[in-house]
C-alpha cells in the first residue's frame, strides 16, 4: 500500500464546529441560505431546531452564523444562560463596530438576580436593553445589514431567554431586519411555544433533526476522506455508515477514529475502520449515552427497559403490559422520552433514536 504525506484529519467529532458535509440536512441548509439572501422577510428567519444531544443542532446555528456573515449579515451566537441579552447586546457592537456611532449607554449597576444584569443609562436620558437594541438595529438599517441572533439550549424557564422572544417579535413587527435561530431538547423547545408571552414561536419554522439515511452517511464520509486526499475501501465504508447510525455527532466521531488508524497511509482500510468503530462506540457510551442514562427518572429507565425484548419496534401495549402499567400511564413516559430525543415514534409503535442506548441498558441487567 502506498504511503502519502499525512493531512490533518478532516473529521469534526466536536461540538458545534461545522463539518465539512452537512450530511442529511441539504433541505435546511437551503432554506436558511434563500432566507439570508431574501430580499423580503422569510420564513426561516425565524426558526427552531430540535434534537437529541449529539444529532447537530449546534453544528447548524454555527453553519448559520457563519453563512449570514459571507452575506454581510452581523451574526451574534449566545447560550440560554443568565446574562444572555447582555451578551448579544455586547457581541452585536463588537462585531458591528465599523458600522455603529461611538455614542452608546454606560454601565451603572449591577444586581444579583435582575432579569438583565446589568442597568443602563445614558447622559441625555434613561434606556434599557430594548432601547439599546433598537439604537443598534436603527444604525445596521442605515447600510441595510441584517441581524441574525442564534441561541442554543433553550432554557423556556429562564427570564431572558422569554424576554428576548418578545422582544424580537416587537423587532419583526417594526420591520427590522433581524433573525433568530434557537436549537434545543424538544421537550424545551415545546415549553418555549408554550408560554402565552412568546406565543407566536408557534408559527416559527421548525426543523426535528431525526436520523439520517445510510447512504447520505456515506456520501458524506466518502466526500469527506477523497478531499482530503485519501479512499477509503468500500467494504469500509458501509461498515462507517453503519456504524454512525444515522446520527450526526456520531459519524464524525467515527470517521475521524478510522481515519487516525495510520494516517500515513493513503487508503483506510477495514481494519481501519474496524478499530475505529470499536473506538468511537466507546466514547459515544461514556459520553453522550451514559450522561443521558443516567439524568432520567426511574419511570423512564423503566419504560426503556421495558423496550429491549422488541427486536426493533416495540408496541405500547408491550411496553404498558410489561411495565405493569396502564397504556395511557406508559404513554406519558413516552411522551417525556420523545422530547428527550431518547426515542422515535414510528408506525406501529416507537424505537430508539439514540444509538447504542439499547446496549448501554443491556448492559446494565447484566
Amino acid at each position: 500500500m502506498s504511503s502519502y504525506a499525512p493531512q490533518e484529519n478532516p473529521f469534526t467529532p466536536t461540538f458545534g464546529e461545522v463539518p465539512a458535509h452537512m450530511a442529511g440536512r441539504a433541505i435546511l441548509v437551503n432554506d436558511l441560505r434563500r432566507a439570508l439572501s431574501s430580499a423580503k422577510r422569510h420564513p426561516n428567519l425565524t426558526t427552531a431546531i430540535t434534537g437529541a444531544r449529539g444529532s447537530g443542532k449546534t453544528a447548524l446555528l454555527s453553519f448559520a452564523a457563519e453563512e449570514a456573515e459571507r452575506r454581510g449579515w452581523i451574526a451574534v451566537r449566545t447560550v440560554a444562560l443568565p446574562g444572555m441579552l447582555d451578551d448579544v447586546l455586547i457581541s452585536a457592537r463588537r462585531k458591528a463596530a465599523h458600522l455603529l456611532s461611538p455614542k452608546a449607554a454606560r454601565v451603572t449597576g449591577l444586581e444579583v438576580g435582575q432579569m438583565l444584569g446589568v442597568e443602563w443609562e445614558r447622559e441625555d436620558e434613561p434606556t434599557n436593553w430594548r432601547n439599546e437594541m433598537t439604537g443598534l438595529l436603527e444604525q445596521l438599517d442605515e447600510t441595510e445589514t441584517g441581524l441574525l441572533i442564534t441561541v442554543d439550549e433553550v432554557q423556556p424557564k429562564l427570564p431572558e431567554m422569554v424576554q428576548l422572544a418578545a422582544i424580537y417579535q416587537i423587532f419583526v413587527t417594526e420591520g427590522r431586519k433581524v433573525a433568530l435561530l434557537m436549537a434545543g431538547l424538544p421537550h424545551n423547545m415545546l415549553a418555549l411555544e408554550t408560554d402565552k408571552t412568546v406565543s407566536f414561536l408557534r408559527r416559527a419554522q421548525k426543523w426535528q433533526l431525526g436520523r439520517i439515511e445510510d447512504y447520505e452517511v456515506e456520501d458524506a464520509m466518502r466526500r469527506t476522506i477523497e478531499e482530503s486526499g485519501r479512499s477509503i475501501a468500500p467494504s469500509a465504508l458501509k461498515k462507517a455508515a453503519a456504524a454512525a447510525n444515522g446520527f450526526p455527532f456520531m459519524m464524525q466521531l467515527v470517521g475521524f477514529r478510522m481515519w487516525d488508524q495510520h494516517p500515513g497511509q493513503r487508503e483506510i482500510t477495514d481494519a481501519d475502520a474496524d478499530a475505529g468503530i470499536l473506538l468511537a462506540n466507546k466514547e459515544m457510551r461514556e459520553g453522550i449515552v451514559r450522561a443521558t442514562y443516567e439524568a432520567l427518572s426511574p419511570v423512564d429507565k423503566a419504560f426503556l427497559n421495558a423496550m429491549l425484548p422488541d427486536d426493533r419496534l416495540s408496541a405500547m401495549s408491550d411496553i404498558a403490559q410489561r411495565m405493569g402499567k396502564t397504556r395511557s400511564y406508559a404513554t406519558q413516559y413516552k411522551n417525556r422520552l420523545l422530547g428527550h430525543g431518547i426515542i422515535e415514534e414510528a408506525p406501529g409503535g416507537v424505537r430508539f433514536q439514540l444509538p447504542l442506548m439499547r446496549e448501554y441498558i443491556a448492559d446494565q441487567q447484566l
